[in-house]
């Protein structure tokens, strides 16, 4: 079972790693971190790179496709290179999967249009841009087509994969393996609980980040 997790410039280092942790414990799974090009590609920070082994097109089948997400205008939404690949695979892919923006990815590629899917929380609306219908949910499963929330959901969306591919008990085994059992210090990991100046704090960063993304 090809797994393909697709790295690109500035992609979020967990959307990645959380997913590759669950994933490539499952029984037969053969993990891929494939981009453009192979190579070294830096995540977001700039402190960190994932090598890429194979080039997308290197890895035209896979079972399983995995796009992560990333700051402001990190995805590569407009990537042609990048859309072509996605919409080439998925026909014959059994799971077309994505992280927090990579939904936004998914949705540029016209797989996400008339089917319900969900997003990092600032990002979430930009889906209806692609005729996608938004969801405020951690994990939405459409279909073949499952998204999730922001960084971390990346964990639990692979989680419930592994449940469908795999079966309960294995997906719980790999759980207790990877001993995910969040018990956060704070409840502010979503805009429901985090306090209303922490939440427009963020709106502001994010759309300051935005707006000088856009004057690059």
């Amino acid at each position: 079972m090809d797994v393909a997790i697709m790295l690109y410039e500035n992609f979020t280092a967990l959307d990645a790693i959380g997913p590759y942790e669950v994933l490539s414990r499952l029984p037969g799974s053969r993990v891929t971190f494939v981009a453009q090009r192979p190579g070294p590609v830096a995540a977001d920070t700039g402190m960190l790179t994932v090598q890429a082994e194979a080039a997308l097109g290197d890895l035209p089948r896979p079972d399983i496709v995995l796009v992560p997400g990333g700051p402001g205008q990190a995805p590569p939404t407009d990537s042609e290179p990048v859309l072509d690949w996605l919409r080439a695979a998925d026909p014959a892919a059994t799971w077309m999967t994505s992280v927090c923006t990579g939904s936004l990815v998914l949705a540029a590629a016209g797989l996400l249009a008339g089917r319900r899917a969900t997003s990092h929380w600032l990002s979430l609306e930009t889906l209806a841009e692609y005729q996608a219908e938004p969801v405020m949910q951690r994990v939405v499963t459409d279909g073949k087509y499952i998204t999730c929330a922001g960084v971390s959901a990346g964990i639990d969306m692979a989680l419930e994969l592994a449940g469908r591919i795999a079966g309960t008990a294995t997906a719980q085994s790999i759980q207790l393996m990877i001993e995910y059992d969040p018990q956060p210090p704070f409840d502010a990991g979503s805009p429901r609980t985090a306090p209303a100046e922490v939440v427009e704090r963020m709106r502001i960063r994010s759309r300051r980040a935005a707006a000088q993304s856009q004057a690059r």
